[in-house]
This record gives structure tokens, C-alpha cells and sequence, in this order.
């Protein structure tokens, strides 16, 4: 109940009139009409002056809303397709580190096979060098135990003969005979041990 209301009730109480019912709830008439004349004089300059202002302001503050809505979904987008292509480079780079990789296991085995081959083609040459350097001393020693052989055997012959074989021509016969049936009783002795093998 407004004050007007309530004061226009304790007048009438005070006339010694009684408010019975509605009555006590409602405003009398000249309220209604000056609260409608001071409604009035509020809200036509607030009609006129306050709210455009306040649509303005909330217009603006719309568009700013949508404008940063704007921006954050074109920046969401632009996120997105950066993670995108770095998803896309990031295969990429495995695919060719898992190339890179394969290329450097297959130069790997190359260079090892390579190394390998070479190896034995060293050992190859240096077994074929040690034996021709094995051939050329047994060839060295032959012909230097053959000299000696024949010198003791010219000695020995001479000794057993009781004449000098200084002649060279007799001398390499009995040489060449000694070396000879030498060899084949060499030959005869081996054949025996294989034989008793």
C-alpha cells in the first residue's frame, strides 16, 4: 500500500468513515492519476534520451561480443589448421627419418660387405706373397743343400774312388746320380709309410 494510500485510509478512519474489502488495498483516484503524470514525466526523457543511449551502448557491446567471437573462432580455425600441418610435417619427418634410416642400414651393409670383400682379397694376396716367398726359399734351400750335397758327395766319391773328381763335367754327373737315387729312396721310404699307415 503506497503512503498516499495508507494516509487517505487513516483520513477516512479519522472522518469515521469505514474501508471495507478492496477498497483497502486500492489507491484512491488522485493517486493513480498524479503516480500516472510523475510515471510520465520519467519516462519520456527516459524514452527519448537515456534509452537510445543504452542501446548504443548495448549494440556496441553486441558487436564487440561477435567481433571477438569472430576473431576467436577464425583464430580456433587457424589453430587448427596449424596443427594440422604440423601433424602433416611431423609424418613427414618420420617417414623420412624411417628412409633416412633404411639408406644408412643399406650404405651399412654395402660398406661392410665391401670391407669384407677387400679383406679377403688382402688376405688372399698376402697368403698368395707368403707362399711365393715360401716356394722361393724351399726353391733357395734346394739349390743351396744341392751345392752342399754335391760338395760332400764330389768329396766323399773322391775319398772312395781314391782319385781327385775335379773335373766338372764328372763332378755334376756324380752329383746329379747321388741327388737322384737320393730322391728315389726318399720316395721309396715314404711310399713304405704310407704303406704301414
Amino acid at each position: 500500500m503506497s503512503t498516499a494510500a495508507h494516509t487517505a485510509a487513516v483520513l477516512a478512519a479519522a472522518a469515521g468513515e469505514e474501508l471495507e474489502g478492496i477498497q483497502l488495498l486500492l489507491p484512491a483516484a488522485y493517486d493513480i492519476i498524479w503516480s500516472i503524470v510523475v510515471l510520465a514525466i520519467i519516462a519520456v526523457p527516459f524514452y527519448k534520451f537515456a534509452l537510445p543511449k543504452l542501446n548504443a551502448v548495448l549494440d556496441e557491446r553486441a558487436e564487440l561480443i561477435e567481433g571477438n567471437i569472430a576473431k576467436a573462432q577464425a583464430a580456433q580455425a587457424e589453430a587448427d589448421s596449424a596443427r594440422e600441418e604440423l601433424n602433416a610435417q611431423l609424418a613427414e619427418a618420420r617417414t623420412e627419418a624411417a628412409r633416412i634410416r633404411e639408406e644408412a642400414r643399406a650404405e651399412g651393409g654395402a660398406i661392410v660387405e665391401e670391407l669384407r670383400a677387400k679383406a679377403q682379397a688382402d688376405a688372399a694376396r698376402i697368403l698368395e706373397n707368403a707362399q711365393r716367398q715360401i716356394e722361393a726359399e724351399r726353391t733357395q734351400a734346394v739349390v743351396s743343400l744341392r751345392s752342399e750335397v754335391g760338395e760332400l758327395a764330389t768329396e766323399l766319391a773322391s775319398r772312395i774312388v781314391g782319385e781327385s773328381l775335379a773335373d766338372a763335367a764328372t763332378q755334376s754327373r756324380v752329383i746329379d746320380r747321388f741327388l737322384d737315387e737320393l730322391e728315389s729312396s726318399a720316395t721309396e721310404v715314404a711310399a713304405g709309410a704310407k704303406q704301414g699307415d
